[in-house]
């Protein structure tokens, strides 16, 4: 059998495999315009994860997928919600939206979804300051998250709190910004407020300090499990870089 019909073979296969799995896009594209590496790579992408069934593969198949087509997820949700508006359904969709950066929509959905009874509540908020702040538009952002303290005054989110200090320092709000991160060194999880610490330490000309705080961390991660070292490896990496320069 000659080969260019055996790739014509394998091709209709694959297209009709991805259009039977709601692959269509943007599989059918690749795979014609690129006749036989188009196929290899969906086999390796999309078939071999299912094989193989690992939690690592999919992961990496996923974000393959996401590089291919990164509004195939904001789609999917988007008609999910059409179907069936729920507070749960908007939220995914909001939540998205800041991903693939459609700020404006995502604040859009976190407002209807707070303007709810059964919305109403301090993680919607706080979705709604993230899509601000992501925006650029810390002042907002900063008026979000006062207006949640004060309508949840019992509500402690490390998350919030970082991102009201960060809010701050990108409003220019230098000194109280560096109070704020310095507030959460002892309870915030992770390392990425002690190294935006150090960092802005570093940017107002308090270099020793920031010197301090990088070498502390760094002694830290060294006496931590493997796993959190891998799961903090970003944030390590850029206190290493910021103490040797």
């Amino acid at each position: 059998m000659p080969v260019a019909l055996v790739v014509l073979l394998l091709d209709i296969s694959l297209i009709y495999h991805a259009s039977r799995t709601e692959r269509l896009q943007p599989w059918a594209f690749i795979i014609l315009m690129v006749p036989m590496i188009g196929a290899l790579a969906y086999i390796v992408v999309e078939l071999v994860p299912e094989w193989l069934g690992s939690h690592d593969v999919q992961k990496a198949r996923k974000r393959v997928a996401s590089k291919l087509d990164p509004d195939k997820y904001y789609r999917e949700l988007s008609d999910r919600l059409a179907v069936t508006d729920t507070i749960a359904n908007r939220a995914a969709l909001a939540e998205e939206c800041v991903v693939v950066g459609r700020y404006d929509e995502a604040e859009h959905h976190y407002d209807h979804i707070l303007s709810l009874p059964m919305g109403h509540e301090p993680l919607f908020a706080l979705g709604k300051a993230k899509a601000q702040f992501a925006r650029r538009r810390p002042a907002d952002a900063l008026a979000t998250l006062d207006e949640l303290q004060k309508s949840w005054p019992d509500y402690n989110s490390a998350e919030a709190h970082l991102l009201y200090a960060r809010a701050l320092q990108e409003a220019g709000r230098t000194d109280e910004a560096l109070e704020e991160y310095q507030a959460l060194l002892d309870y915030a999880p992770g390392s990425e407020a002690k190294v935006r610490y150090g960092m802005l330490l570093k940017l107002v000309g308090r270099i020793a300090e920031a010197k301090i705080v990088f070498t502390e961390l760094l002694i830290q991660m060294k006496r931590a499990p493997r796993h959190v070292r891998k799961a903090q490896a970003e944030w390590i990496a850029i206190a290493e870089k910021q103490l040797a320069g």
